[in-house]
Protein backbone atom coordinates (compact mmCIF):
# COMPACT_ATOMS: atom_id res chain seq x y z
CA UNK A 1 0.00 0.00 0.00
CA UNK A 2 1.21 3.60 -1.04
CA UNK A 3 2.72 5.33 1.95
CA UNK A 4 0.09 7.78 3.27
CA UNK A 5 1.58 11.21 3.49
CA UNK A 6 0.53 13.30 7.12
CA UNK A 7 -2.28 16.01 6.70
CA UNK A 8 -1.75 19.09 7.81
CA UNK A 9 -3.36 19.54 11.24
CA UNK A 10 -5.98 22.18 10.12
CA UNK A 11 -7.83 20.23 7.77
CA UNK A 12 -11.80 19.87 7.97
CA UNK A 13 -13.82 18.00 6.28
CA UNK A 14 -17.36 16.75 5.70
CA UNK A 15 -19.26 14.06 3.24
CA UNK A 16 -22.43 13.94 1.16
CA UNK A 17 -23.37 11.83 -1.46
CA UNK A 18 -26.01 12.84 -4.41
CA UNK A 19 -28.93 10.71 -4.40
CA UNK A 20 -29.77 10.21 -7.88
CA UNK A 21 -31.95 7.11 -7.41
CA UNK A 22 -34.15 7.21 -4.66
CA UNK A 23 -36.48 4.66 -5.49
CA UNK A 24 -33.49 2.37 -6.98
CA UNK A 25 -33.74 -0.58 -4.10
CA UNK A 26 -30.63 -1.41 -4.59
CA UNK A 27 -29.04 2.18 -4.82
CA UNK A 28 -31.09 3.48 -2.02
CA UNK A 29 -29.56 0.34 0.18
CA UNK A 30 -26.50 0.45 -0.63
CA UNK A 31 -26.61 4.24 0.48
CA UNK A 32 -28.74 3.86 3.73
CA UNK A 33 -25.77 1.17 4.56
CA UNK A 34 -22.98 3.96 4.05
CA UNK A 35 -25.38 6.63 5.90
CA UNK A 36 -25.91 4.24 8.97
CA UNK A 37 -22.44 3.07 9.23
CA UNK A 38 -20.39 6.45 9.41
CA UNK A 39 -17.43 5.94 7.68
CA UNK A 40 -14.54 7.40 8.85
CA UNK A 41 -16.59 8.83 11.56
CA UNK A 42 -18.59 10.96 9.40
CA UNK A 43 -22.36 11.73 8.84
CA UNK A 44 -23.15 12.02 5.62
CA UNK A 45 -25.41 14.29 4.38
CA UNK A 46 -27.96 13.10 1.81
CA UNK A 47 -28.66 15.42 -1.01
CA UNK A 48 -32.14 13.98 -2.62
CA UNK A 49 -33.52 14.04 -5.96
CA UNK A 50 -37.06 14.50 -5.40
CA UNK A 51 -39.96 11.78 -6.95
CA UNK A 52 -40.28 13.46 -10.48
CA UNK A 53 -44.53 13.08 -11.18
CA UNK A 54 -43.70 13.87 -15.28
CA UNK A 55 -41.75 10.52 -15.32
CA UNK A 56 -44.19 8.32 -13.50
CA UNK A 57 -42.59 8.73 -10.17
CA UNK A 58 -44.88 8.70 -7.19
CA UNK A 59 -43.80 9.78 -3.94
CA UNK A 60 -43.88 6.56 -1.58
CA UNK A 61 -41.41 4.86 -0.95
CA UNK A 62 -39.64 8.13 -1.42
CA UNK A 63 -41.03 9.98 1.84
CA UNK A 64 -40.32 7.19 3.59
CA UNK A 65 -36.42 6.82 2.51
CA UNK A 66 -35.94 11.05 2.66
CA UNK A 67 -37.40 10.73 6.26
CA UNK A 68 -35.48 7.89 7.44
CA UNK A 69 -32.73 9.47 5.70
CA UNK A 70 -32.96 13.11 7.47
CA UNK A 71 -33.75 11.51 10.74
CA UNK A 72 -29.84 10.06 10.82
CA UNK A 73 -27.89 12.89 9.24
CA UNK A 74 -27.93 16.71 8.00
CA UNK A 75 -30.73 16.52 4.44
CA UNK A 76 -30.24 18.48 1.22
CA UNK A 77 -32.22 19.35 -1.89
CA UNK A 78 -30.71 17.84 -5.23
CA UNK A 79 -32.25 19.60 -7.80
CA UNK A 80 -32.66 17.36 -11.58
CA UNK A 81 -34.35 20.28 -13.57
CA UNK A 82 -34.99 17.78 -16.70
CA UNK A 83 -35.03 14.10 -16.01
CA UNK A 84 -34.21 11.69 -13.43
CA UNK A 85 -31.37 10.42 -15.44
CA UNK A 86 -30.89 14.44 -17.02
CA UNK A 87 -29.53 16.50 -14.62
CA UNK A 88 -28.83 20.00 -16.18
CA UNK A 89 -31.51 22.46 -17.43
CA UNK A 90 -32.82 22.53 -20.61
CA UNK A 91 -35.36 24.86 -20.75
CA UNK A 92 -37.97 26.63 -17.79
CA UNK A 93 -36.97 28.81 -14.77
CA UNK A 94 -34.83 26.82 -12.99
CA UNK A 95 -34.43 28.78 -10.08
CA UNK A 96 -38.34 28.68 -9.63
CA UNK A 97 -38.06 24.65 -9.92
CA UNK A 98 -35.99 24.80 -7.09
CA UNK A 99 -38.28 27.20 -5.06
CA UNK A 100 -40.89 24.85 -5.91
CA UNK A 101 -38.56 21.51 -5.30
CA UNK A 102 -37.43 23.29 -1.33
CA UNK A 103 -41.53 24.05 -0.49
CA UNK A 104 -42.64 20.85 -1.52
CA UNK A 105 -40.09 18.92 0.97
CA UNK A 106 -41.43 21.62 3.66
CA UNK A 107 -44.87 20.75 2.68
CA UNK A 108 -44.27 17.26 3.93
CA UNK A 109 -42.57 17.86 6.93
CA UNK A 110 -38.61 17.28 5.31
CA UNK A 111 -36.39 20.71 6.03
CA UNK A 112 -33.45 20.74 3.51
CA UNK A 113 -30.88 22.38 5.22
CA UNK A 114 -28.13 22.00 2.23
CA UNK A 115 -28.54 21.90 -2.04
CA UNK A 116 -26.80 20.92 -4.97
CA UNK A 117 -27.34 21.69 -8.28
CA UNK A 118 -27.88 18.97 -10.27
CA UNK A 119 -24.93 18.48 -13.06
CA UNK A 120 -23.18 21.34 -11.02
CA UNK A 121 -25.59 24.01 -12.85
CA UNK A 122 -26.05 27.27 -11.43
CA UNK A 123 -26.94 31.05 -12.29
CA UNK A 124 -27.32 34.32 -10.54
CA UNK A 125 -31.31 33.12 -9.86
CA UNK A 126 -30.75 30.10 -8.65
CA UNK A 127 -27.91 31.56 -6.52
CA UNK A 128 -30.52 33.91 -4.56
CA UNK A 129 -33.08 31.86 -4.65
CA UNK A 130 -31.05 29.26 -2.67
CA UNK A 131 -29.99 32.11 -0.45
CA UNK A 132 -33.39 33.71 0.37
CA UNK A 133 -34.99 29.85 1.37
CA UNK A 134 -32.25 29.69 3.85
CA UNK A 135 -30.17 26.54 2.35
CA UNK A 136 -26.68 26.11 2.02
CA UNK A 137 -24.81 25.88 -1.50
CA UNK A 138 -23.10 23.01 -1.82
CA UNK A 139 -22.86 23.70 -5.83
CA UNK A 140 -19.18 25.47 -6.07
CA UNK A 141 -16.61 22.78 -6.41
CA UNK A 142 -13.77 25.08 -5.18
CA UNK A 143 -13.22 27.60 -2.36
CA UNK A 144 -13.60 27.05 1.13
CA UNK A 145 -16.51 27.73 3.09
CA UNK A 146 -18.22 30.71 3.75
CA UNK A 147 -21.89 31.96 4.80
CA UNK A 148 -24.11 29.79 3.35
CA UNK A 149 -21.62 28.55 1.03
CA UNK A 150 -20.25 24.66 1.38
CA UNK A 151 -18.14 23.94 -1.74
CA UNK A 152 -18.13 20.36 -3.17
CA UNK A 153 -14.26 20.06 -3.71
CA UNK A 154 -13.22 16.24 -3.97
CA UNK A 155 -14.63 13.50 -5.83
CA UNK A 156 -14.00 9.73 -5.28
CA UNK A 157 -11.24 9.40 -7.52
CA UNK A 158 -9.79 12.69 -6.42
CA UNK A 159 -9.88 12.03 -2.57
CA UNK A 160 -8.69 8.33 -2.85
CA UNK A 161 -5.19 10.16 -5.25
CA UNK A 162 -5.41 13.60 -2.72
CA UNK A 163 -5.18 11.40 0.32
CA UNK A 164 -1.18 10.61 -0.79
CA UNK A 165 -0.22 14.22 -0.36
CA UNK A 166 -0.95 16.59 2.42
CA UNK A 167 -4.61 17.52 2.34
CA UNK A 168 -5.72 20.71 2.06
CA UNK A 169 -7.16 22.83 4.82
CA UNK A 170 -11.05 21.75 3.64
CA UNK A 171 -12.31 18.65 2.30
CA UNK A 172 -16.04 18.39 1.35
CA UNK A 173 -15.54 14.71 -0.25
CA UNK A 174 -18.88 13.33 -2.05
CA UNK A 175 -19.87 10.28 -4.04
CA UNK A 176 -22.93 9.38 -6.01
CA UNK A 177 -25.32 6.48 -4.87
CA UNK A 178 -24.84 4.26 -8.02
CA UNK A 179 -21.29 4.81 -7.41
CA UNK A 180 -21.71 2.17 -4.27
CA UNK A 181 -23.21 -0.51 -6.72
CA UNK A 182 -19.71 -0.75 -7.91
CA UNK A 183 -17.84 -3.06 -5.31
CA UNK A 184 -14.52 -1.81 -5.89
CA UNK A 185 -15.30 2.29 -6.18
CA UNK A 186 -17.78 1.20 -2.86
CA UNK A 187 -14.49 -0.17 -0.86
CA UNK A 188 -12.24 2.73 -2.65
CA UNK A 189 -14.87 5.28 -0.97
CA UNK A 190 -15.24 3.54 2.11
CA UNK A 191 -11.20 3.29 3.14
CA UNK A 192 -10.94 6.86 1.88
CA UNK A 193 -13.13 7.88 4.64
CA UNK A 194 -11.88 5.63 7.04
CA UNK A 195 -8.24 7.24 6.45
CA UNK A 196 -10.05 11.15 6.27
CA UNK A 197 -11.31 10.73 9.05
CA UNK A 198 -8.11 9.71 11.20
CA UNK A 199 -6.66 13.32 9.47
CA UNK A 200 -9.37 15.68 9.42
CA UNK A 201 -11.55 17.46 11.69
CA UNK A 202 -15.50 16.63 10.87
CA UNK A 203 -17.73 19.86 10.26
Amino acid sequence: MPHIVNSVPSTRAVVSCHVERPLDDDAWSRFDRLQRSRPGGFDVIALVRPPDPDFGEADEPWLERARAAAERAPFGLHTHWTSPTHARPTGGDPAARVRREAEWMRDRRLEPRYFCGGGWYTDDAVRATVAELGLVDCTPRTGVPSPGVLPTTHSLGALARGLLRPLPGYVHAYCHDYDLLDPLRRSVFLTSLAVLGGRAEKI
